[in-house]
């Protein structure tokens, strides 16, 4: 396990930049964390340590939302999906193994997820600051 402290959006980033620097396309990233966390803002990083330059935002109503880059890149928002069969609807399954799959709300989901994945929990502390727990994976 290994623990940051991020100071601003730019660091949250950064720490996934390195993230992705580790990746080899077909891991699962499990992130944690309540409203504000910094979920989006760590998946932008991601995509962009895989050279993805396109605007990366919270697929909250499409539920996916797909990415071009050294890998494919599949975010996914689970915050309304409460069941196997509202999982099932998003074409989830069907993704896993096809690139890095991004997941924002994986506790909504948890019980579906590989056991191989790399959860990524984020903590708010304060305005500016936030806890992000790194499990799984290779070191950063």
């Amino acid at each position: 396990m290994q623990k940051f402290l991020s100071k601003s959006p730019e660091e949250t980033e950064e720490i996934a930049v390195r993230l992705s620097k580790t990746l080899q396309g077909t891991e699962v990233v499990a992130m944690f964390g309540g409203l504000g966390a910094g979920k989006t803002a760590f998946a932008r990083g991601i995509a962009k340590g895989l050279g993805i330059s396109d605007c990366v935002s919270s697929p909250t109503f499409a539920l996916v939302n797909e990415y071009e880059g050294k890998f494919n890149v599949y975010h996914f928002d689970m915050y309304r999906i409460n069941s196997y069969d509202d999982l099932y609807t998003t074409g989830f399954f069907d993704y896993m193994g096809n690139g890095v799959l991004i997941i924002e709300w994986s506790e909504n989901i948890e019980g579906f997820l590989p056991e191989n994945r790399i959860n990524v929990t984020m903590k708010y502390i304060s305005e500016t600051e936030r806890e992000i727990t790194v499990e799984g994976g290779k070191p950063l």
